[in-house]
């Protein structure tokens, strides 16, 4: 199963991946417009973790596109951010993000949240 985690911070993207590659196969993308094109391409993660706050195009309009297209609305999305305002949460969940949670975070939830959601695949 892949993973796609899509940060501008190439330091908590490498931490991620290192965790969850030991389950997972994880790739890794700057911002949600290379994250966008990246699926273009034809990739299709089983799920995507993304950061709100990125260069060029952010975690919300990220969800946003992704949701509309018919192709990519399926796949769970986990917003990973340190923005800790329940508008913020509710808004990532109105736009059909799965989960939400908060920087930092311990790698052990992360890991047992993505479990959770790709068993109900």
């Amino acid at each position: 199963m892949e993973i796609l985690v899509v940060d501008d911070k190439e330091t908590l993207s490498a931490l991620v991946a290192q965790f969850l590659g030991r389950s997972y196969t994880v790739h890794t993308q700057a911002n949600g417009l290379r994250a966008l094109g990246w699926l273009q391409q034809g990739n299709l993660p089983d799920l995507i973790i993304t950061d709100l706050e990125m260069p060029e195009m952010d975690g919300f309009e990220f969800i946003k596109q992704l949701k509309a297209s018919g192709i990519f609305a399926d796949i769970p999305v986990i917003v990973l951010s340190c923005r800790e305002s329940s508008a913020d949460r509710i808004a990532c969940l109105k736009l059909g993000a799965s989960d939400y949670m908060i920087k930092p975070f311990n790698p052990e939830e992360l890991l047992i949240r993505v479990d959770k959601l790709l068993v109900r695949q």
